[in-house]
């Protein structure tokens, strides 16, 4: 018996951290969406990118970048972040969100 409990519990442990490492970094990415969906709405209502990437850097996870881009009559905003990770085995998590800039609403097709 105890030799079966030395190696099952290793095992026990690592797959703990591995769950527990999976669920932060879940955690991370949601705020990553939220982030970006956040600097969108504040750039789609016609507020300054400085002011948009600062509401989206608020909902970001720490050491977050954000990149605040108008593409036509679009507005793209995209979060990137370093996910924790043991080691190396960090991952780069990102999100993106689009948002109609107000300034072409209602504004008629040629």
């Amino acid at each position: 018996m105890t030799a079966e409990a030395a190696v099952v519990l290793p095992v026990l442990v690592l797959f703990t951290a591995a769950l527990l490492w999976g669920l932060a970094a879940a955690a991370a990415q949601i705020r990553c969406v939220d982030a970006a969906r956040a600097g969108a709405r504040a750039v789609a209502r016609s507020e300054p990118e400085p002011a948009a990437r600062a509401a989206a850097r608020a909902a970001a996870p720490d050491g977050a970048r954000v990149i605040v881009v108008r593409e036509g009559e679009l507005w793209r905003v995209t979060v990137e972040a370093r996910a924790p990770g043991p080691g190396g085995l960090g991952l780069t998590l990102r999100a993106g969100a689009a948002a109609l800039a107000e300034d072409t609403v209602g504004e008629a097709a040629p």
